[in-house]
């Protein structure tokens, strides 16, 4: 996962629901006020991107409507070729990569995409001076080279697995980004890349809008404008979806759910990696003790949080890995003890005082933890978080407030944030749980220290032996156990409702940051009017 895929503000929305309507509810055979006309859309989203430069990691987990990566992920989550006409070339040992690109291909700017804008991608994302807090991603990389305009040859410094699941990011162009200064240069807002989608316009904080590119190797897009509204708050979003002003909105389950009688939409279903958890930070005196997080791991009533708050869309979390995915670690489940979580707490010394709030050493049990503002989703996971604890003698305050409030606090402070990224497991777990990267921005937000679980995460992203690798996060699973260092709450499913007048939309099983990559929408290209003769490819 991204440096921001845990906080989940960069192109993360909420789990949720978009609805697309064509038309006003006061009038079904006009287009609603905030309708870009049958060949477009407008859609609310709870948030934006800091930037859309894949050199800065926007895009990179694949579908960027902005950008192509070499390899894309089909509606199966199988990769497919993209900017390369097949799948990578492997040899033996597993540690080179030999892609064949295709030809004919522009930027949006109408210059050739060839091998050396690849090189350049790569080469940038992990050198040092870019701000790209993913990097560590692309470990296993010890050269990229090109051969020819066509061609374009990785080496590894180690069998890395899922080596070709990280060459769905995007590319960027040399001749654009390369002559300015990748962290601050006008490509972070004003992107040119190879994908179905122009950007347009970016007001911040207002909206994004998109047009469909006309010379797209794979086809002219049927939806020829796409616009994101960026309303924050649930409530206001699901008011401007019912006075038409939006064709569609992503809404948390319990509002979304008010659509769900309009005969005029269709509802679509996908499973996420999608979490919700606590960060137990190390450097706070109470979420730092051992028995403080492993009381509040079997005080949380998890199943009652899927039930009440996600209304069922979801599952209980124990780690990053959802519970239905081959690499989860049967036994790991925990339950929901009160009893046992006092047990724990009475064992480390930590003694009820006058009020019921435990107190060890003269430290009372309590802890702030914030959410982000208007994000109503948050807002309750944190608020049954706290009444599970307050059974236990620990006193949470939930806060609200921005992300620019938050991030100075992480260090000390709870946070109820977000993660999750499909595919293989090193994927997610690296950024969250290796020591090294507390305090590397919103990489283990919780400073999480455990040498067994590093060395476990350096043994499973070192081999392609997948018995190994599978011990390898066994062991982390089962350390997250004795020492949790964050709380997970639940894997959220993701609901969609959209306008009947499109035939296409699909789901995959997606990551947490879904906004502007994923949703049935992820594939808004491959559109076309319902009864419209498919005439794009």
């Amino acid at each position: 996962m991204s440096a921001r895929s845990i906080r989940g503000t960069v192109a993360a929305t909420l789990a949720g629901t978009l609805a697309l309507t064509a038309a006003a509810c006061s009038n079904p055979g006009a287009p609603a006020a905030g309708s870009a006309g049958r060949d477009g859309a407008v859609v609310g989203i709870a948030y934006e991107p800091e930037s859309l430069s894949p050199l800065l990691g926007y895009g990179k987990d694949g579908n960027s409507k902005i950008f192509d990566g070499l390899l894309a992920f089909g509606a199966d989550m199988k990769l497919k070729p993209a900017l390369a006409v097949a799948l990578p070339e492997v040899s033996a040992d597993g540690l080179t990569y030999t892609y064949k690109l295709r030809k004919g291909v522009t930027f949006s700017d109408g210059k050739p995409f060839t091998a050396k804008d690849v090189v350049f991608t790569y080469r940038t994302i992990l050198d040092k001076r870019t701000n790209n807090a993913s990097r560590t991603e692309l470990d296993a990389l010890k050269d990229v080279r090109a051969v020819g305009d066509d061609t374009v040859v990785f080496t590894l410094k180690y069998p890395y697995a899922p080596f070709a699941e990280r060459t769905v990011l995007g590319i960027a162009p040399e001749h654009v980004a390369g002559k300015q200064d990748v962290n601050t240069g006008p490509f972070t807002t004003r992107p040119i890349g190879t994908g179905p989608y122009v950007l347009t316009g970016w007001s911040k904080g207002e909206k994004l809008s998109f047009r469909a590119n006309p010379h797209y190797w794979g086809g002219a897009p049927k939806v020829k404008k796409l616009t994101m509204a960026i309303i924050k708050d649930d409530d206001v979003r699901a008011t401007r979806l019912r006075s038409g002003d939006l064709d569609g909105a992503i809404l948390p389950p319990n509002l979304a759910k008010g659509f769900k009688d309009d005969r005029a939409k269709k509802t679509f279903e996908a499973t996420t990696y999608d979490y919700r958890l606590v960060t137990l930070p190390t450097h706070n005196r109470v979420t730092g003790d051992t028995a403080v997080r492993r009381a509040l791991d079997v005080a949380v009533d998890r199943k009652a949080m899927v039930d009440q708050i996600l209304e069922g869309a979801g599952k209980p979390a124990y780690g990053p890995v959802p519970t239905d995915s081959e690499w989860f670690t049967e036994g790991t489940e925990r339950p929901h003890d009160p009893a046992a979580a006092r047990k724990i707490l009475d064992d480390a010394g930590w003694k009820p005082g006058p009020d019921g709030i435990r107190v060890k050493d003269g430290v009372r049990a309590t802890f702030p933890l914030w959410y982000l503002s208007g994000d109503k989703l948050r807002q309750e996971h944190a608020l049954a978080y706290a009444s599970d604890a307050k059974k236990a003698g620990i006193d949470v305050r939930t806060q609200a407030g921005t992300w620019e409030v938050i991030e100075p606090r992480m260090k000390t402070d709870a946070v109820l944030a977000g993660g999750g990224s499909p595919g293989d497991p090193d994927f997610d777990q690296y950024l969250l749980l290796k020591s090294s990267l507390g305090g590397d921005g919103f990489n283990n937000m919780a400073w999480y220290d455990n040498p067994a679980v590093d060395k476990a995460l350096d043994q499973g992203r070192r081999t392609d032996d997948k018995a190994a690798r599978k011990a390898a996060y066994d062991t982390i699973q089962r350390e997250l156990v004795k020492n949790p260092g964050y709380t997970f709450l639940t894997h959220i499913d993701h609901l969609y409702v959209l306008n009947d007048s499109w035939d296409g939309p699909v789901t995959q099983v997606e990551p947490h940051d879904h906004g502007l990559a994923s949703g049935p929408w992820w594939n808004v290209e491959d559109w076309i009017p319902t009864g419209a003769e498919d005439t794009k490819k």
